[in-house]
């Protein structure tokens, strides 16, 4: 697993000691009242006091959001649609459906959801950046959904962290459609119109190896990596849209604040969402599954997406 950065631990840590805090004084208020009525003593002001009633419902808010962070947002899949301009481009449009993160697990989660609403988004093209599986009872189900997706320009994919530690035994793509691109680049064409696809295989570390091959800048060009961390590296004309997943959004995020944690160099900078990097479009996809236990089984202002880019002419 990449590892936390330091201020990722001290939030995570202050996160949970906040947690403790107030449920262990809510805990101890209750002891205190249960005692107090084994020896029949007034309850009342005990539970009722200013600093005691906002600890109350402070206490109740963090289980209601807990329960819709476990059991409603974790399957409530966003589609965000975004228009790319460019002057690259003088006729044709291309539409790009990106997946990510689909951890697929024992039980299903997302799978028929994405396939449902993909497919009903029309895309030419379907790229899918990294971190497909977390049990090996999962691969019918990853490799049926993946299959079932359709885009008549062609399915992309790349590997993620995960497919680099845990799952190096298994190809999750064979079967599927879509073919799989490390250091490789793929037009795509429609009429007298083209777009490069070029795709990068997860490194470990994360140092992105050596520099991208020679992309034409008259061209419009795709790069599909599985986390955002080369965006410093490459933004430029050879790389119009960047397209990476890994971060979740956080899984959990806080309101004003953000993400906890994201696994990435730059930390909270690129945490999800579209950022303009110099010339560079960047998109970090919150992803549609969880990370596999003992991580949390929640997500919290956080929620699954799919990304759809359209790419139109610059009149």
């Amino acid at each position: 697993m990449i590892p936390m950065r330091p201020n990722e631990v001290i939030s995570i840590a202050i996160f949970l000691l906040v947690l403790l805090a107030l449920y262990g004084f809510e805990i101890g208020v209750l002891l205190r009242a249960g005692v107090a009525r084994f020896r029949r003593r007034p309850v009342r002001p005990l539970l009722t006091r200013k600093p005691v009633l906002v600890v109350h419902v402070l206490a109740a808010l963090g289980i209601v959001c807990f329960l819709y962070a476990r059991f409603i947002e974790p399957f409530r899949v966003e589609v965000n649609v975004m228009t790319v301009r460019t002057p690259k481009l003088t006729e044709a449009s291309f539409r790009i459906v990106q997946i990510s993160d689909l951890h697929c697990d024992r039980t299903p989660r997302n799978e028929e959801e994405m396939v449902r609403t993909v497919n009903a988004l029309k895309p030419d093209v379907i790229v899918a950046t990294g971190d497909y599986l977390n049990d090996r009872a999962g691969v019918p189900r990853l490799k049926d959904a993946l299959r079932r997706l359709e885009a008549p320009l062609g399915k992309f994919a790349v590997t993620g962290n995960f497919e680099v530690y845990h799952w190096r035994d298994l190809d999750l793509i064979d079967g599927t459609g879509f073919e799989l691109l490390d250091r490789r680049t793929r037009l795509v064409t429609k009429g007298e119109a083209s777009i490069g696809i070029h795709g990068r295989g997860m490194v470990l570390p994360d140092d992105g190896g050596d520099g991208l091959p020679d992309l034409p800048s008259d061209r419009f060009n795709v790069l599909l990596y599985h986390t955002p961390d080369l965006i410093e590296r490459v933004a430029g004309p050879q790389v119009d849209l960047y397209l990476c997943g890994h971060t979740h959004g956080g899984q959990v995020a806080l309101p004003l604040y953000g993400a906890l944690i994201t696994f990435s160099k730059y930390g909270k900078k690129y945490e999800s969402g579209v950022h303009q990097v110099g010339e560079t479009m960047l998109y970090v996809n919150r992803g549609l599954g969880l990370e596999p236990r003992p991580a949390p089984q929640v997500r919290f202002f956080a929620r699954p997406e799919i990304a759809v880019f359209d790419i139109v002419p610059d009149r």
